[in-house]
């Protein structure tokens, strides 16, 4: 019985084996014939090392490997004396072979619903695709990274913010897709891009997509537990492919850090493909514990031979030209998982040449092969497959003429499955090297680089125009005349001999055909052999130059830190009963207010003599728009209170350092005014040199913004077409969503309870958790709201701009709304046409909490002389119209029992200025947050100095690397977008 079984299994075995194809080829096509190839030095994995070893195919599988191993009788032998052998490498971020995505049409009108019936309610969301249904082998698209060393790719479909799974394919331009395909579903992937394939508003911003990925994946798991009560293609998808690689194109270090907070949210570790600059931030990146699959697509220094085109490049990007190849070696001493891929780049072809100028940056040979096979093997989950030269895995495998990244190794063969792909013949001899020949007595100097494709040929000093051919051995090199009025050519005609020399037939103009000899002159650079190992000690390694926190021009070398500080004599604004005190000092310890009064004394306190200048709290920026990444709003929804200005904190956005030195020690970062409901907002300090989250304040109160009149109601558009579109309709968003806020209370503890972030949002507003912010201007939608809040059970805490507050002055005060407003803007649109000076006094007397906001970042750095037309406008006292500034905003954000005055206990959020801080001479000489100083006049004066030395510096290597022959790209100007309340990325 057991012989019969075997018998059996056996036939079976031969059937599936059997070739049922015609084949037309020759015998070096064929994957199935056994083969070995012996006498080369091969590289299983980064660091193990086979000398003299064989490797033997057989259907496209490793059959063995190692030194001394016995070959099989029938095997086809093939000679790698001499020679390397590597993995073949892994892209595990392509979308090679994928059929481009299909756009939209174009439209003039906004799409605000989706297009598609049966899935999600998003069009960009768009799980249910897959790699395969797009796939189409473009043999010569695949050879461009065949010739790079690659021999598999996981690919997809590049489209979407849920892009659905990948593939994985075999790079095997003798196959068929049948031999292609190892994979059909390969990687779940996403990314923070809009589908080209819909034209759907929503989301307009990035802190709309991350909210949009996070709704999506509590959706998935609410639809997952058969809560639907209708069929979503797109959430059962996602569900289908959880167990997959689960893979997000971020981009930089900044969108590491946000989807991998993002993927925290929703359970789900996510590989994260960006990270190109994660150098700045190496430790916190690392803290993530995600896997990276990291571009290396570092930037070409600049052009700056033109001084007047020099300042186009800020330093940042200077410093980016320096440091960005250093950040593989930063990630490797690091710890931290990385694959590399050639996402990005030009071409495949640059790979090599990028990689070079990390090793420059002391990335080893080991960790660069590693990021290309076996780190990419592990973290696709396909090391059982492919990454090393093992028994059993697939025969993915490079021949190359040396050891592979010296300089002039060159990549013979790329085996992909076992099928054998020239790149270039390697029984081609490598000629690069200078040579000597004499022709009728005149010497002749030719120097050969590029592996035969470049050649140099002068007599004496004169360069002659020359060009090489150089095809299975032969050379054919065409000069011109050292007389630069003969027209004649001279041409050699030859090959490389045993002895490495150069013998031919030169043709000359006038028709002798001489034989010539051309000598190869030795070198000390190099040893004999073919590996070509350099007898020059190893290169000193590059330096990344200075790091600065953040890494920007006015950046600290080291991150500011907390001190002990006794300002002493100072004329002191405490905004507390005790008023304005002459000649007080104030001791700073521990972060916080320590102590108030005369000739104090403490032990290792730094002195501040503040004789003659004035202390007082920091200023706080109720309404401001500055360190926002891309988009400031999210447009695409009437209300949006599922997305975060949290998420998208710049902490490296210079106006952090400008309102510095502005006296700005707090800022309420808002939501623009493009819905009614939009996003929420983030409170953070002004702590120069931390991160995003070190910013926002710890226990931060609640807020959102709301907005009415003519922005959201889209009067000034050309297509305005969402709802609302009128006034009317403004007060019945707010009607519909609060009941809708209201029902889903209701339907909390139901068994189809589906969790939704914007409306437990909404929910938090009615109940009191969250406080709201409202963009307005009109007397009669300023009252609308007010009611609607009162209907609900709640109040409105803020109503910003409000500059016709002072006619419902009163009406704010019995509802206890505070009034956040500009000095003396009027008539810049239609709906402040009536607008005066005056609006702020005229509240502040009616007993409502004024202040006073920037809403823009040049006002944001000179907000004390706001605060000073209080007293030209409506006799405000100074001490007021300083508190317009300090305290009231504090009252406004609910952070007044922490700063805003100085109190001892109270955060050490200080301003020292030189006079009387509503002067229009005013200027802060020290600011200081948490006891830390963040801005110091005479620091500053000393950035700018090395500002000016690092620049000079920076500018001088990259002439040089221009003079060298590096490649170059022209300045071109960068300017961050100023955000404003109606500013929107479509």
């Amino acid at each position: 019985m057991k012989r019969l079984l075997s018998l059996m299994l056996l036939a079976c075995f031969s059937m599936q084996a059997q070739e049922y194809f015609p084949n037309n080829d020759d015998i070096s096509a064929v994957s199935n014939v056994t083969r070995a190839i012996t006498n080369a030095t091969i590289i299983t994995s980064p660091g193990k090392m086979i000398s003299n070893g064989t490797i033997i195919i057989k259907n496209g599988n490793i059959e063995a490997i190692g030194s001394g191993i016995s070959i099989p009788k029938n095997a086809v032998i093939e000679d790698a004396a001499g020679n390397y052998i590597y993995p073949s490498f892994i892209e595990s971020y392509g979308d090679i072979a994928m059929k481009s995505p299909k756009r939209a049409a174009g439209s003039r009108t906004a799409q605000y619903d989706e297009g598609r019936k049966g899935y999600y309610w998003n069009d960009h969301i768009r799980a249910e695709q897959s790699a395969m249904d797009h796939f189409e082998y473009d043999s010569k698209e695949a050879k461009k990274y065949v010739n790079a060393g690659f021999g598999t790719v996981q690919t997809h479909f590049a489209d979407g913010i849920a892009r659905g799974n990948g593939m994985l394919i075999a790079l095997d331009n003798t196959g068929t897709d049948a031999d292609r395909i190892l994979k059909q579903e390969s990687g779940n992937f996403f990314s923070l891009s809009k589908s080209r394939q819909s034209r759907q508003s929503y989301p307009t911003s990035l802190m709309g997509a991350l909210a949009l990925l996070r709704q999506t994946h509590f959706d998935a798991d609410w639809y997952a537990a058969g809560n639907s009560q209708t069929k979503d293609l797109s959430l059962e998808a996602l569900n289908a492919k959880k167990n997959l690689v689960q893979i997000i194109e971020a981009g930089d270090k900044k969108n590491v850090l946000r989807v991998d907070k993002l993927g925290d949210r929703v359970g789900k570790q996510f590989v994260i493909v960006g990270g190109e600059d994660a150098y700045e931030m190496i430790a916190d990146v690392k803290a993530t514990n995600a896997a990276l699959i990291v571009p290396i697509n570092f930037p070409d220094a600049y052009d700056v031979s033109n001084p007047n085109l020099e300042w186009f490049v800020n330093l940042s990007d200077m410093r980016e030209w320096k440091q960005a190849p250093g950040n593989l070696m930063m990630l490797s001493e690091a710890g931290i998982t990385y694959a590399i891929t050639t996402k990005d780049l030009k071409s495949p072809a640059d790979l090599m040449k990028k990689l070079k100028i990390a090793m420059e940056y002391g990335l080893t040979e080991d960790q660069a092969l590693a990021a290309l096979t076996t780190t990419p093997a592990s973290i696709l989950k396909i090391n059982d497959m492919v990454g090393t030269l093992e028994k059993g895995k697939l025969a993915n495998f490079i021949i190359t003429s040396g050891k592979l990244f010296e300089d002039d190794t060159q990549i013979y063969e790329n085996w992909v499955k076992g099928s054998k792909q020239v790149i270039k013949n390697r029984n081609t001899k490598n000629i690069d090297g200078s040579y000597v020949a004499t022709l009728n007595g005149v010497k002749y100097n030719i120097s050969i680089k590029g592996n035969g494709k470049k050649s140099t040929v002068k007599i004496d000093s004169t360069t002659l125009g020359s060009k090489i051919t150089y095809d299975d051995n032969w050379i054919n090199i065409v000069t011109t005349q050292k007389d630069k009025e003969d027209t004649s050519y001279t041409r050699l005609l030859g090959v490389i001999s045993d002895d490495n020399n150069f013998h031919g037939i030169a043709y000359l103009p006038n028709g002798q055909e001489p034989a010539f000899v051309a000598v190869k002159e030795s070198t000390d650079s190099k040893t004999d052999g073919k590996d070509g190992n350099k007898k020059d000690d190893a290169k000193e390694v590059k330096k990344m130059g200075r790091m600065t926190f953040p890494n920007v021009g006015y950046g600290s070398e080291v991150k500011p830190t907390e001190e002990t500080v006794l300002y002493r004599n100072a004329t002191v604004w405490t905004n507390e009963k005790d008023g304005i005190l002459d000649n007080t000092d104030v001791l700073v310890k521990d972060g916080k207010i320590s102590k108030i009064g005369k000739n104090l004394s403490t032990s290792n306190a730094r002195v501040i003599d503040a004789t003659g200048k004035h202390l007082t709290s920091g200023i706080i920026d109720e309404h401001s728009h500055i360190a926002i990444d891309n988009g400031v709003n999210e447009a695409g929804h009437n209300s949006t209170a599922e997305v975060t200005i949290e998420d998208v904190v710049d902490h490296e956005d210079v106006n952090i350092y400008r309102d510095l030195a502005g006296g700005v020690t707090t800022s309420q970062l808002l939501h623009g005014s493009a819905n009614p409901i939009g996003g929420r907002s983030a409170i953070i300090k002004l702590k120069w040199g931390y991160k995003a989250d070190e910013m926002i304040y710890s226990d931060s109160p609640k807020f959102i913004k709301f907005a009415l009149g003519e922005n959201v109601k889209q009067s000034r558009y050309q297509n305005g077409v969402r709802f609302p579109q009128s006034r009317m309709g403004v007060e019945q968003v707010f009607e519909d969503y609060f009941s809708r806020a209201r029902a889903y209370a209701d339907a909390k503890g139901n068994k189809y309870f589906r969790y939704d972030e914007e409306m437990e949002v909404l929910l938090e507003i009615l109940e009191s958790e969250r406080f709201v912010s409202c963009h307005s201007y009109v007397q009669s939608e300023i009252n609308m709201l007010m009611k609607v809040a009162e209907k609900h059970g709640f109040r409105i805490n803020t109503f910003t701009h409000i500059l016709e507050g002072y006619k419902v002055a009163d009406k704010m005060a019995e509802h206890g709304v505070g009034g956040s407003t500009f000095s003396d803007w009027w008539a810049y649109k239609y709906e402040v046409n009536d607008a005066i000076p005056y609006n702020g006094a005229i509240m502040h007397s009616q007993g409502v909490v004024v202040a006073f906001n920037s809403d823009d970042a040049e006002m944001s750095r000179r907000l004390n002389q706001e605060a000073a037309k209080a007293v030209k406008y409506g006799g405000v006292s100074e001490e007021d119209a300083w508190k317009f500034v300090t305290l009231n905003p504090a009252k406004l954000l609910h952070i007044d029992d922490r700063t805003g005055s100085i109190k001892k206990g109270k955060d050490a959020d200080l301003v020292l200025w030189n006079v009387n801080p509503l002067s229009v001479t005013a200027r802060p000489e020290i600011t200081m947050i948490d006891g830390i100083v963040f801005f110091d006049k005479e620091r500053d004066l000393r950035f700018r100095e090395s500002i000016k030395a690092e620049r000079q510096q920076l500018v001088n290597e990259m002439i040089m690397a221009k003079n060298k022959g590096m490649k170059t790209q022209t300045p071109k100007k960068k300017d961050k977008t100023l955000y404003e309340c109606d500013t929107i990325h479509w």
